[in-house]
């Protein structure tokens, strides 16, 4: 049977745009996983999907067999001030059904428990538990990314992670699944006072950015 290696399904995080980081370029950790199990790579994800989107828009271009299959889906959801879990959990159950059915195997993302400025919680812990339920009942592989927090994995914003974060997702994907290797080998994370220096000046302007972000939601939702 001729495979198609990974295919990842999701929002923003895995599509892969991001901020450099400590000499990392940025890449979805989806790619990086490919990568180091030398699978050829589709990255079906949208910026914004919330799991009803990526059911909507991106299960239908599945065209396994995929060797894997990965789907990280459900921040959008619990940043919304609506989030009802049980449209999420039937959202992602059709998700995992038509990735397994296109896939070997398959990997699911937990949500950060510290999502997001204004912060998600307690929203990211329950659609977490969500995901641990669904993959304990269809057998794929959960990535814990429940502490994933602060810099220099995430942006001033709590949602989307640096390069680097996109490496250590990565990483702990790669140990999920058993990969020969870890993405982070090779990759040269840059880690002097001067390329330290020159993240925190730049996490900085982010930070101020994201600041006047947050103020000015403040003054529209009053």
């Amino acid at each position: 049977m001729t495979t198609r290696g990974l295919v990842a399904l999701g929002d923003s995080i895995t599509n892969g745009h991001g901020e450099p980081a400590l000499g990392v370029h940025p890449q979805s950790w989806a790619q990086w996983l490919a990568e180091a199990l030398e699978l050829p790579f589709t990255n079906l994800a949208g910026d914004g999907a919330t799991a009803a989107e990526v059911l909507r828009d991106q299960v239908p271009r599945l065209r396994g067999p995929y060797d894997i299959g990965c789907v990280y889906a459900g921040v959008n959801d619990v940043r919304g001030p609506g989030f009802d879990a049980a449209a999420y959990d039937r959202a992602l159950r059709a998700i995992v059904a038509a990735v397994f059915g296109a896939s070997e195997r398959m990997v699911l993302c937990t949500i950060p428990a510290d999502l997001g400025r204004p912060r998600a919680a307690p929203k990211p812990e329950a659609a977490s538990a969500i995901v641990r339920r669904v993959a304990g009942d269809t057998g794929a592989t959960v990535v814990a990314l429940d502490d994933l927090a602060g810099a220099p994995w995430l942006l001033p914003d709590a949602v989307h992670p640096t390069a680097v974060g996109q490496l250590e997702i990565a990483d702990r994907a790669a140990r999920a699944v058993g990969a020969p290797r870890l993405p982070s080998a090779a990759v040269e994370v840059h880690g002097s006072r001067r390329a330290r220096g020159r993240f925190a000046a730049r996490h900085g302007v982010l930070l101020a950015s994201d600041l006047r972000r947050r103020a000015v939601e403040r003054l529209t939702m009053r």
